[in-house]
């Protein structure tokens, strides 16, 4: 969907404004007392200046939700370029040989619509790059990881253990032993003659 920046219309007013009649920005539109017992008077100023900001609210409302195309960001540029160029070099008294006229264009309120103006560009540019690197993130291809292959299993083969027989206790004749009988080793006895 293509649009156009939203904040075209106050800078449209305010230009209509400007070259189509002598106003005076510091008109007090209306005022009233505070609980505090002070008086509120708003200005034109202030009201143009609010209008400004409502009008910035939605824009960055329409690109965080939708998205800015470029050339909704291109008129973005244009549109800073434009007031940025108008209130420093036009004065639309001078050109419409207007005397005793208030300044239209360099004044403090143009001078805060162009800072408006600045927000809502690099507004636009900050959640543009947001939607593209989640964008990115997104549509990243899916990592698969293998898993490393499982070692072959080792063989160990064993032999099974070799058993030596003991060796046999030596007795120690006991000194309270009651002494044994020697034994005697007898050969056989042979037959003689017969």
């Amino acid at each position: 969907m293509i649009g156009f920046p939203l904040l075209i219309i106050p800078f449209a007013i305010y230009n209509v404004i400007a070259f189509m009649m002598p106003f005076d920005w510091n008109t007090k539109l209306f005022s009233f007392r505070l609980p505090s017992g002070l008086v509120f008077e708003p200005t034109a100023s202030d009201a143009f200046i609010l209008f400004s900001l409502l009008m910035l609210m939605f824009e960055v409302i329409k690109s965080t939700k939708h998205g800015k195309s470029l050339i909704e960001h291109f008129l973005a540029l244009l549109l800073v370029c434009g007031a940025g160029a108008e209130f420093a070099m036009v004065n639309p008294a001078a050109l419409m040989n207007q005397q005793n006229v208030p300044p239209q264009m360099g004044n403090s309120t143009f001078a805060l619509f162009v800072a408006i103006c600045v927000v809502d560009l690099f507004a636009g540019f900050a959640a543009a790059l947001r939607r593209a690197r989640r964008k990115v993130v997104v549509e990243q291809a899916p990592v698969v990881v293998t898993p490393a292959p499982a070692p072959a299993p080792t063989v160990v083969r064993t032999e099974p253990p070799r058993v030596e027989p003991a060796p046999a206790p030596r007795v120690e004749p006991s000194p309270f032993a009651p002494a044994s009988e020697p034994v005697v080793k007898a050969d056989p006895v042979q037959k003689i003659g017969s």
